[in-house]
């Protein structure tokens, strides 16, 4: 290119002019812009707009429009445009969210998580039966294989001097060596050593394999041992007075010597230079020479702890602590020679004397001690109790009577002397003590006691109540709380007359009026729960004097009376009661009841005789007379009082219990003329259409029976044993659809009801297995467990219906669901029985018991399993349970009951026997709950 050429395109390239306005030459005209000379700026400062100074979210650090006006246009237009930017960011996030998915899947496919690699292995592991996985090794299993693998493959090659040196000895040389002529023998030399023959003077026997003693190890070892065990043996043996060490324990001894640590000594170092500038500035601070010289003791230098504790029983001669530490750290016998030092500083130091005489080992030599320190300290109760204690009773006698007049304050020195001495001098010495001590309550109780133990009960009243007010004058008022607690310790020491007098004195004490009532009978629970019925009789007695016309009192206070009482008394306070409530029937009922339980049959029909002229209207009296007259086979007066009822009082119960008697009786047509009246007087009365369709259907009228329970149905709907009645009629006649559907229908009946009707739902359950149904009851009983989730019946019943297999499982199943069933608890105790787990079985009966004590079939279940595994004595405690329980309720216990041949006259002891013989383990069981429950009948 030539230089002109270049030039052009330089120029052409190059910047304009100064000046310069396109197309100015073609007549254009030229405009300045803002861009062209830039902001306006008051200041002339310069504006740095790079991009290092802008920022994507806040703009420039500096403002573009500094100096200029923010209106509300400019406002306007900031909102339109955010709502702008917005909207476009709406519009572009599908496609953002879409694109970061693409790129996070592509990165996923090239580099996967762990859980995505190991996914299709964790859905296989589903696929892992037990016995697979019951065989995987455990984690650390297989490493430990391994570095045991590897310890053994460890090598170690042997040396080549050893392997040389065992070459040569194992090698033979048959050439004479004329230094080897040993007290005139000959000798072979075998790998280098000279050996002697058998037969010379110093042979010795060679080892096996041509060993040599020097190279044998395992020789060597054993030699070592035997000697060591020759050598401890006779240390053991030892009697010659060197130390005997124990061959088996003389290792494990090294464990208790102890061995300090360099941190421990630094701490004792420390701690030393701390005491010793203890001691040297304060040289009368007791406490620290017993620091140091326990710092010593810790530290094993005995030597040094001594003589420091030494130094400072010089330095603080009249701390009796010192001394006694001293005396701690000496030996028995130069402990007393410490002591006796210390007696000559300190002679009236109680602890130096009772110290002193603990050392001397004769009784004898005590007692000198304990008594020179009486001459020296007279005045210490301590020091006389310790004296007293090492006497006989006549001389412990004596040194009491000097013992109160030289600490006459001492209460137990007044009432121990007291003990010792005779009545009439017991008499004297507690009167001088209340002379002495007036405001010690103890001594006007143990004067009370004395009375009561020498058969003054009289006095013994008098004396609690003088001392009341003695004490009252004194000043002293003692709370309620620890009269009743001196109360207590009276009974529990044989003193209950003592016991009730401070209960009558202290029972009101803080008290308000309106509380007495409920504490008083809160006392009484208590003080019986604490084995005290002697302090309860006296607050009965109070409650009863201050509350004669209370019926609740009386009830409460002739319960205790039985508990713990004669009957004589139990029959004392019913007359006292029934006097002061005529119309408490229950008071009546329960002297009656006592005397026929005691064989006076006369005597409970005289108090039921009282009781018709003060009740005359009294259904519970009448039935009560009825039941004595019937069960002591006088039915002709049953039937007369039971006539007069009627006629007085004609009641359900009344027209229930006339008609029940000419049933037991046998006089069907009797009891079913009576069911007329009674009917037509009481038709709601579900009971009595029981009862009838019961004797119509013992007739043999049929269809009369089932009119009788199709009547009680519409009239009683909402009661179940009328459905249970009818269904068992219909199927005891073959007619089982008929039963099913009432059954049924009661259900439906009973949809509302609060419990969800649980004896209609076991019905039906029992039904289908009768039929021969076993899944239909399967089902049912799941429903059932679905409607009434918290019923043990059914859940009793579910437990008896499983395999065995599965009958642990539905037992924990039912007790997740009502852990405090008796039904349940029973069928469990029954699990375990059959288990032969006898105690687990004996605490679920007995658990059972106590959650329902009304429930027959769990004292029967009890009673059977304690005549198969318990003894005497706990069969005779279940029975007595039992009787006192007096049960009424359970399938096996109502139909045992309701036998016409066995119930009437029975006793509650003859219905448990029976109960216990049908219940033995393998005769009761889901069949025979079916069968019971065929036969059984509504009635009560």
């Amino acid at each position: 290119m030539s230089s002109l050429g270049a030039r052009g395109a330089k120029a052409y390239n190059g910047s304009a002019p100064s000046n310069y306005v396109a197309g100015l030459g073609r007549g254009a005209t030229g405009f300045t812009t803002r861009s062209d000379i830039g902001p306006a700026r008051a200041t002339g400062e310069e504006t740095n707009l790079s991009e290092s100074n802008f920022d994507k979210f806040s703009g420039y650090s500096e403002s573009l429009a500094q100096g200029l006006p923010y209106d509300d246009d400019d406002e306007v237009a900031d909102t339109v445009w955010s709502e702008v930017d917005a909207k476009m960011d709406e519009r572009r996030r599908t496609r953002r969210e879409d694109k970061l998915k693409q790129s996070l899947d592509k990165f996923r496919a090239v580099r996967p998580k762990l859980q995505h690699q190991f996914g299709d292995l964790k859905r296989e592991l589903q696929l892992v039966s037990r016995e697979e996985w019951e065989t995987l090794p455990e984690p650390g299993e297989h490493r430990k294989s391994r570095a045991a693998e590897r310890r053994n493959e460890r090598y170690m090659p042997t040396p080549d001097t050893l392997l040389e040196k065992a070459r040569l000895e194992q090698e033979v040389h048959n050439s004479l060596d004329t230094r080897q002529m040993i007290n005139g023998g000959m000798e072979t030399v075998v790998g280098g050593s000279a050996t002697p023959f058998p037969g010379s003077a110093g042979s010795a026997t060679p080892l096996p394999g041509g060993a040599t003693p020097l190279t044998d190890l395992k020789a060597i070892g054993a030699a070592r041992n035997s000697v060591l065990s020759v050598k401890l043996d006779q240390m053991s043996d030892s009697v010659s007075g060197q130390t005997v060490v124990d061959p088996k324990g003389y290792l494990t001894d090294l464990n208790s010597v102890k061995v300090s640590t360099e941190a421990e000594i630094g701490d004792i170092k420390k701690a030393r230079l701390l005491l010793k500038s203890v001691t040297q500035t304060n040289p009368g601070h007791g406490p620290g020479w017993i620091a140091a010289a326990r710092l010593e003791e810790v530290a094993g230098k005995l030597v040094a702890a001594r003589q420091i504790i030494r130094e400072g029983c010089r330095a603080c001669a009249a701390n009796e602590d010192v001394w006694l530490e001293a005396a701690r750290l000496q030996t028995p016998e130069n402990a007393k020679v410490v002591l006796a030092d210390a007696i000559k500083k300190i002679p009236t130091s109680v602890k130096i004397w009772l110290q002193a005489a603990s050392l001397e080992s004769n009784l004898g030599m005590r007692r000198r001690v304990l008594r020179k320190a009486l001459e020296v300290v007279p005045n210490s109760v301590k020091l006389w109790q310790a004296a007293i204690d090492l006497e006989p009773p006549e001389d412990a006698r004596v040194m009491l009577g000097r013992a109160v007049e030289c600490v006459p304050h001492a209460v137990d020195m007044w009432l121990a002397l007291a003990r010792l001495e005779s009545y009439q001098n017991a008499r004297k010495v507690l009167n001088k003590a209340r002379e002495t001590i007036p405001t010690e309550p103890q001594i006007w109780i143990t004067a009370a006691r004395l009375e009561e133990a020498n058969g003054n009960l009289e006095i013994v009243d008098k004396i609690i109540e003088k001392a009341s007010k003695s004490l009252a004058l004194h000043s002293v008022h003692l709370e309620r709380e620890q009269w009743l607690s001196e109360a207590e310790a009276c009974e529990k020491g044989a003193a209950p007359r003592t016991a009730q007098a401070i209960v009558r004195e202290a029972i009101g004490l803080g008290v308000e009026e309106e509380d007495r009532k409920r504490m008083w009978m809160e006392d009484a629970d208590s003080l019986v729960a604490r084995g005290c019925p002697e302090c309860a009789r006296a607050i009965y007695a109070v409650a009863l004097t201050t509350f004669p016309t209370k019926k609740s009192v009386w009830v409460r206070a002739a319960q205790h009376e039985k508990a713990h009482g004669t009957r004589e008394s139990l029959d004392a306070l019913l007359r006292r009661a029934v006097s002061y409530c005529p119309q408490a029937q229950v008071l009546w009922l329960m002297g009656a009841k006592e005397k026929w339980q005691s064989g006076d049959v006369e005597g409970a029909r005289a108090i039921l005789n009282e009781a018709f002229r003060a009740n005359p209207d009294s259904e519970q009296v009448w039935l009560a007379a009825q039941k004595l007259e019937s069960e002591n086979s006088q039915p002709e007066r049953a039937r007369k009082l039971l006539a007069r009822a009627r006629e007085r009082a004609g009641t359900e119960r009344v027209w229930m219990k006339s008609v029940t008697l000419e049933r037991d009786l046998g006089e069907l047509e009797s009891a079913l003329a009576l069911l007329g009246p009674a009917l037509k007087a009481h038709p709601r009365f579900w009971k009595l259409h029981l009862l009838k369709a019961q004797l119509e259907s013992r007739a043999g009228q049929h269809a009369a029976a089932r009119e009788t329970l199709a009547r009680a149905v519409k009239v009683c709907p909402d009661c179940e044993p009328v459905w249970l009645a009818a269904a068992r009629l219909e199927e005891a006649h073959g007619a089982v659809s008929k039963a099913r559907s009432l059954l049924e229908v009661a259900r439906l009946k009973r949809t509302g009801a609060r419990l969800g009707a649980p004896q209609l739902w076991l019905e039906a359950v029992r039904l289908e297995r009768r039929a021969g149904n076993r899944k239909a009851a399967m089902t049912l009983m799941a429903k059932a467990l679905q409607q009434c989730k918290s019923a043990g019946l059914l859940w009793a019943e579910a437990i008896a219906m499983e395999q065995r297999a599965q009958q642990k499982t539905k037992s924990s199943d039912a007790l997740k669901a009502c852990d405090n069933d008796a039904h349940v608890i029973l069928a469990v105790s029954r699990l375990f029985w059959r288990d032969r787990k006898e105690e687990k079985a004996r605490s679920w009966c007995n658990r059972a018991v106590t959650l329902d004590p009304d429930l027959g079939d769990a004292w029967g279940n009890y009673y059977a399993f304690e005549l198969q595994h318990g003894t005497p004595e706990q069969q005779e405690e279940v029975l007595r349970r039992c009787v006192a329980a007096d049960p009424h309720h359970g399938d096996e216990w109502t139909r045992v009951a309701k036998d016409d041949q066995s119930s009437l006259g029975w006793s509650a002891e003859q219905l448990l026997q029976k109960v216990a013989e049908n219940m033995a383990l393998g005769r009761w069981t889901g069949e025979a709950l079916d069968k019971m429950a065929a036969s059984s009948s509504g009635a009560s």
